[in-house]
């Protein structure tokens, strides 16, 4: 399931830039020409692409000099140079500036797709692992209850199949790790996986992100821009919230869902694509189907395979590894050294009903994390940062509650310890500059830290 490529060609000769376009086309790939490096560097400031193939003898600057230029200002993208006047200390030059590849003229088609193939796969590693660095395990779906072992299965079982799959849940519980597993482990694993939250999308602009436009197909277009249906091309599309979708929109979606190929704003040609659609939600379709807020016909596309994500309330022997998972991301990403939750505290987060499900774990963990004063987490810890159990949803924040043993001083200072605990941090214990952010004079911040009782000293020590 080859991907579409967005190819740049750079040659001064139109006989070639022809035969190499026309090859492309036929492989299914996109193709831009132009004729001088000069002409390569404008379009690169205004449009990104998969793969550029240059010559290297042409009039003005040369193939390898638009590498050189390429280079320095950072372009990323793999750069294949070509030439029928080769040499070994050409191409040594060549691979020094950094080219992926230097081919000889004449050029045979077999070979010149399996480079480009080859440069997309080494580009697509490349994002991945950048990605994964960045993330630090965000994306991994952790339990092991009764639950979570049931969701694992289904996704197993319907991963491996081209089934369209509608993935329900409350906010906060994970819809689209789910989604990423099941391309991860489906066939399409080494394709994209690309996102889009209906809701976050203006209605007016819904149409150009999922579809693409042309240049000047409205105000502000100034480039081309490929939809997000191209961009996953071969891989997965993730329509997240898709209950918010335009019921204008969502006839649109129908028809690509049916046809397979889908249409830039602009555009007059239908471009096929190859894409398995993922959709997810927090709300009932089936009653936005009968206030005719969402279409009947879409509705049964789309609900084939429904997978019903859990409550982080119905979870609770997951805890401890979700615990554990997240404080050590939270340390690897603030670089802290890892707390340890102690059971008792496990036990009191247990006691809080988690409105904002897992992403709302995740978010408490680096909380305590950074206002825990020692090595371990304690449950006195946990209820000065959550509210009582029994608070009523959307009460008192986790700043002003407390506990409800903890009187106004003692929420109040606890506050304190975590702003002052913050701000060492992020100035890496530079007594001046944190006086300064905070408005202290340098001696009155000593004398706040020993009232807090946080310990300078080892705080600093090497972790």
């Amino acid at each position: 399931m080859p991907r579409k490529a967005h190819l740049l060609l750079v040659d001064d000769d139109p006989n070639t830039l022809a035969s190499l376009s026309r090859a492309f086309r036929l492989a299914g790939h996109e193709a831009t020409v132009c004729d001088s490096a000069a002409r390569a560097v404008e379009l690169l400031r205004r449009e990104s692409f998969d793969v550029i193939l240059s010559d290297v003898v042409m009039p003005g600057r040369s193939g390898l000099e638009l590498l050189e230029d390429l280079k320095k200002a950072g372009v990323k993208t793999p750069i294949v140079l070509i030439s029928g006047q080769a040499n070994i200390e050409m191409a040594v030059k060549a691979t020094k500036l950094g080219a992926l590849d230097f081919l000889e003229k004449p050029l045979s088609t077999e070979k010149l797709l399996v480079t480009v193939e080859n440069a997309l796969r080494l580009s697509r590693l490349e994002d991945e692992n950048r990605e994964l660095r960045h993330r630090l395990g965000k994306h991994e779906l952790v339990g092991s209850g009764p639950a979570m072992k049931k969701l694992m299965a289904q996704i197993d079982r319907v991963a491996a199949s081209e089934t369209r799959v509608c993935i329900l849940g409350a906010t906060g519980t994970g819809k689209e790790l789910v989604a990423r597993a099941i391309h991860e482990k489906s066939p399409r694993q080494e394709h994209p996986f690309i996102t889009l939250n209906c809701a976050a999308v203006p209605a007016e602009l819904i149409e150009s992100e999922l579809f693409g436009h042309e240049k000047g197909a409205f105000t502000g277009a100034a480039v081309k821009h490929l939809g997000k249906f191209e961009q996953a091309d071969g891989g997965t599309l993730f329509l997240d919230e898709i209950g918010d979708m335009p019921v204008g929109m969502q006839a649109k979606l129908l028809r690509v869902l049916e046809e397979g190929e889908v249409e830039r704003v602009g555009g007059d040609k239908p471009i096929k694509v190859n894409v398995r659609v993922v959709v997810a939600t927090h709300r009932n379709l089936e009653d936005l189907v009968k206030q005719n807020a969402f279409r009947r016909d879409l509705f049964h596309r789309i609900y084939v395979f429904p997978l019903t994500l859990p409550p982080l309330g119905e979870r609770l022997e997951d805890f401890p590894e979700l615990v554990s998972h997240f404080t050590r991301q939270v340390a690897a990403q603030n670089g802290w050294k890892e707390k340890i939750f102690t059971e008792e505290a496990i036990g009191e987060l247990r006691k809080y009903g988690w409105p904002g499900n897992v992403r709302e774990l995740r978010n408490v963990v680096e909380r305590l994390s950074l206002l825990a004063l020692g090595e371990n987490v304690a449950a006195a810890d946990v209820r000065l940062v959550l509210p009582p159990a029994d608070a009523p949803p959307g009460g008192p924040s986790a700043f002003s509650a407390g506990s409800s043993g903890a009187t106004l001083a003692e929420r109040a200072e606890a506050f304190e310890r975590e702003v002052m605990l913050a701000e060492l941090r992020r100035c890496n214990f530079h007594m001046t500059n944190v006086a300064r952010a905070l408005g202290l004079e340098r001696s009155h911040l000593y004398k706040k830290c020993q009232q807090l009782g946080i310990d300078l000293q080892s705080l600093r020590k090497p972790e």
